[in-house]
C-alpha cells in the first residue's frame, strides 16, 4: 500500500426543443442497465420477521402507512452499520405503530441491501423512487453510497424527492448544489475531526498523521484533519489509506511501518471497522503505542468486538482508542431519549433485516442490546415522525420542507435541541468523546490524563 499524497452568428434562431422525460428507464438505459438486474438491488425481506416493519409495494401516503425507502448496507465487511441503524429506528417505529403510528399511519420501511457500494446505491435509488415510489429516503449509510445517491435526486428534483438522515458526516449533502436535497442529524466529520485535532493539540501531540479509507468518505476526513491543524499552524505528519471493503483479518503492516516512519503524536482514522480494527490492532502489535482516534461512522462497538474477540487480553489493543460519537452515551439515562431508547431496545430487541442471512447465510450476525448506532437510528426515527406528524392528517411532499424548517428548538431528549431552516439544513451540532472501559466505550473525562505526553 502506498503512501498517498494530498491535493493539490446571426438570424432567427430556431427554437429551443423540448427537454426529454427523463425516467428510470432512459436513467438506467445510459450506464445502470447491469445494476437494474444485479441481485443487490433487489427487494429484500419480502416475508417480514416478528417484530419487523411489513415491507410493501407502494409508498405514497396510503390510508393506513408511509413508507420511508432505505439503501444501505446489510451485507459485507461494513454491514454492522446498516443493521444497527435499521434495528435502533424499528425499536422506535415499533412501539409508534403499535400506538396508532402517525396522525393515522403506521411508518414501515422499505429495504434494499447496497452493501456499501455506490453503484448499488445508484440502482436501489431509483428503484425506491419509481418502482417503489416512497414517500422520503431514510437512513442510507456511507459518504460513497450517499454521493452517488444525491445526483439522482436532482435529476428527479421534479419529483420533490428527499433524503433524511444518511449515516455520513460528509460535505456533498451539506453543501451545494445538492444540500437542498438532504436534511442532516448528526454533526460533520468536520465537527468531529477539529474537535480531535484541537484535543490533541492541546495536550501537546501536535505531529496527527491519518488513516483513511481511499474514497470520497476517507478524503472528506482527511480534509477536515487538515484543515484543523493548519488553524494550529500544523501539517499532516504521516498519512497512509486502505481500500474500502478490506476486511479485519487484512495485514496493516505495511500502513503502520508508514507512519511509524513518520514519528506522530497521534493517529485519526477515517474508515470502517473492520479495517480500522486491524490498523488498531497492528499498530500495537508493531509498537506504535501512540493515541489511535477513529469518527463516528466506524462503529465503535462492531470495531470493539473484533478487538477483543481474539485476544486473551481483551484490553491489550484497545488501551490507545479514543473515537469520537455524534450521540450521547447510552449509558446516560438522565436523558430522556436514551431513556426511552434503552426500554425499546430491550422491549423489541429487533432481529436484523432478513437480507443479512439470505445474502450471508454462513455468517450469523451479533446484534448489540445498545450501541452508538442504534441509538443514532433510534434518533432519526423518532425525529422523522415527528416531522411527519407535523404535515398532518394528508402529508404531501410539496409539504416536506415546510415541515422540517418548523423544527425550531425542538427538545429531541439528548440534551441538545434540535432546529432546522433554509440555511440549517444540519440538526445537532455536539460532538462527544469515548475510550474503552472494559467491554464498552464509555465518556472521555480527562484529555491529559488518558492520552498526555509522556
Amino acid at each position: 500500500m502506498k503512501q498517498s499524497k494530498p491535493g493539490t452568428t446571426g438570424g432567427t434562431p430556431p427554437p429551443t426543443p423540448t427537454p426529454p422525460t427523463i425516467t428510470r428507464r432512459s436513467l438506467i438505459g445510459s450506464g445502470l442497465a447491469a445494476l437494474a438486474a444485479a441481485p443487490w438491488a433487489k427487494a429484500s425481506g419480502e416475508v417480514p420477521r416478528p417484530g419487523a416493519a411489513p415491507h410493501v409495494r407502494r409508498g405514497l401516503p396510503q390510508d393506513d402507512e408511509i413508507v420511508l425507502g432505505v439503501s444501505c448496507a446489510f451485507s459485507g465487511p461494513s454491514r454492522g452499520l446498516g443493521t444497527e441503524l435499521y434495528r435502533g429506528s424499528m425499536a422506535y417505529f415499533n412501539q409508534l405503530n403499535e400506538n396508532g403510528g402517525v396522525n393515522g399511519r403506521r411508518i414501515v420501511m422499505k429495504l434494499l441491501d447496497d452493501g456499501y457500494q455506490p453503484d448499488p446505491c445508484v440502482a436501489n435509488t431509483i428503484e425506491l423512487m419509481q418502482d417503489e415510489r416512497v414517500f422520503l429516503l431514510f437512513n442510507y449509510v456511507g459518504t460513497p453510497t450517499v454521493t452517488r445517491a444525491l445526483p439522482v435526486l436532482k435529476t428527479f428534483r421534479d419529483q420533490q424527492m428527499f433524503l433524511f438522515f444518511p449515516f455520513t458526516g460528509a460535505e456533498p449533502q451539506r453543501e451545494p448544489p445538492y444540500d437542498e436535497f438532504a436534511f442532516n442529524l448528526r454533526a460533520s466529520y468536520r465537527q468531529e475531526t477539529a474537535g480531535l485535532v484541537d484535543n490533541f493539540v492541546n495536550i501537546g501531540r501536535r505531529r496527527v498523521a491519518v488513516f483513511y479509507q481511499n474514497d470520497a468518505y476517507g478524503r472528506s476526513g482527511w480534509a477536515g484533519v487538515r484543515e484543523a491543524l493548519a488553524r494550529h499552524g500544523e501539517t499532516i505528519a504521516g498519512e497512509a489509506t486502505y481500500t474500502r471493503g478490506t476486511q479485519y483479518s487484512a495485514s496493516m503492516r505495511a500502513q503502520v511501518e508508514i507512519l511509524l516512519d513518520r514519528a506522530p503524536d497521534a493517529v485519526i482514522c477515517i474508515g470502517a471497522y473492520q479495517a480500522c480494527g486491524a490498523f488498531a490492532r497492528d499498530a500495537v502489535d508493531l509498537g506504535l503505542h501512540i493515541p489511535v482516534a477513529n469518527v463516528s461512522f466506524v462503529g465503535s462497538e462492531n470495531m470493539l468486538q473484533l478487538l477483543q474477540g481474539e485476544s486473551s487480553d481483551p484490553n491489550s489493543h484497545t488501551r490507545w482508542l479514543v473515537n469520537s460519537q455524534v450521540v450521547p452515551s447510552y449509558e446516560d439515562t438522565s436523558l430522556p431519549a436514551v431513556q426511552e431508547y434503552r426500554e425499546l431496545m430491550a422491549q423489541y430487541d429487533p432481529p436484523p433485516p432478513d437480507n443479512v442471512e439470505r445474502i450471508t447465510p454462513n455468517e450469523a450476525y451479533e446484534t448489540f442490546p445498545q450501541s452508538f448506532v442504534s441509538l443514532e437510528g433510534f434518533v432519526n426515527a423518532k425525529l422523522i415522525a415527528e416531522i411527519i406528524r407535523r404535515m398532518g392528517s394528508d402529508p404531501q411532499r410539496s409539504g416536506i420542507e415546510e415541515a422540517v424548517f418548523n423544527v425550531r428548538n425542538y427538545d429531541l431528549g439528548v440534551g441538545e435541541r434540535v432546529s432546522f431552516g433554509p440555511n440549517r439544513r444540519q440538526g445537532l451540532q455536539r460532538v462527544y468523546y469515548t475510550v474503552v472501559e472494559g467491554d464498552r466505550f464509555v465518556p472521555l473525562t480527562d484529555w491529559e490524563a488518558s492520552f498526555g505526553m509522556p
